[in-house]
This record gives C-alpha cells, structure tokens and sequence, in this order.
C-alpha cells in the first residue's frame, strides 16, 4: 500500500522540479566515412527550495543528451540550506579542479549576482540574494562543480549548535555580534582613508 503513495509523491516532486540546461558541447570523431557528431549537455535541476542536483551526459543528439543528464540530475540532489529562504548562511568557497568559486550572503534586494552556470545554480537552489565570484576558470562544468562543494560544505546553525551541543539562539547571536563587529570596522577604514 505504501509503495503507490511513494510513486505518486515522486511523480508530484518530479513534476515541481524546474531544469536549467547549462552548456552544450558538440564534439566529432573522424571515422571512415567522415565525421560523426556527438553532444554532450550539462544540466542543473532543483524544487527552488533548497534542493538542488546536477548531471552531465554525453548521446548522439541534444534532446537524448539533455533527457540523460536530467536524470543523473535528479538522482545527485543535494539539500542546501538557506537563510529566511532567500540566501545564504554565511560567505564560502568551493574549489574543484582549477576553478574557485566565492559565495557571499547577501541583504535582501542584492539579487543574484553572478556569472552563467553560477546564475542556473542559484535560480534552481531558489536563492534571491546572492553574489558569487569566479576565479581561475570560465570553464562551466568546473564552475558547477566548485559551487556544488562549496554548497555541500556550507553549514546552518541548527546542524552546528547539534555539533556543539549548544542552543541555535547563542549560535545566531554570536554571528550577528560578529558582523556588526566587522560592519564597525570596515566603517573605520573608510573614515581613515577619507581623512588621508
């Protein structure tokens, strides 16, 4: 009895699910009578609620390519969680091969600020406010990959007052103390290098 119930609720996330196709390689390998095309598609799929899962599959035409990786998609979620549902816990990097990625939490009405794949990410995730910075590559499968490892190590304060066996409430306070602390100091700068 369970299992129909299991199939209609997968059926109903796959439906809620929106994709984003990232990028489109065509490649072609030289046999004897000339050359034959292959693609290979790189898609982001997520509920635009903090889960979020990508894939990339090779086939010889877009549509099989794009359907393969969806489905590898779909089977890589990961949940990110996000703070008041609109962006994230705290600044971060993901690294993956020769690209970094800086991930800032931003107020809200920033926006998404960020680059091509950066911007499908974050649009699947269902982040609003969010400014991200690539460094070393504008390679768009290394540029998903060091946001997927940024995101996965990422942490909210319920999973690190669990951690530390404190209360969420002293976890939060200490972090507001901190960036006020670090609003009061930037401000300070400015005002020196105003006076000089």
């Amino acid at each position: 009895m369970a299992r129909p119930d299991r199939k209609q609720r997968e059926e109903r996330e796959e439906v809620e699910l929106n994709e984003r196709l990232v990028a489109v390689n065509r490649v072609a390998k030289v046999v004897k009578g000339g050359r034959r095309f292959g693609f290979a598609a790189l898609v982001v799929v997520g509920d635009g609620r903090g889960r979020v899962g990508h894939g990339h599959a090779k086939a010889r035409e877009v549509p099989d390519a794009i359907k393969k990786a969806t489905e590898q998609a779909k089977r890589n979620m990961i949940r990110v969680a996000l703070r008041e549902g609109r962006t994230l816990h705290h600044d971060v990097i993901g690294r993956y091969g020769a690209g970094r990625i800086q991930m800032r939490t931003a107020p809200a009405g920033t926006g998404i600020i960020a680059g091509g794949p950066l911007r499908a990410v974050f649009e699947a995730i269902g982040i609003q406010d969010v400014v991200a910075k690539t460094i070393g590559t504008n390679n768009p499968y290394n540029m998903v990959n060091a946001a997927f490892e940024g995101l996965k190590s990422m942490e909210s304060p319920r999973s690190v007052a669990a951690r530390r066996s404190k209360k969420v409430s002293e976890i939060v306070a200490n972090r507001d103390v901190r960036m006020k602390e670090a609003k009061a100091d930037d401000a300070s700068e400015d005002a020196e290098a105003a006076a000089e």
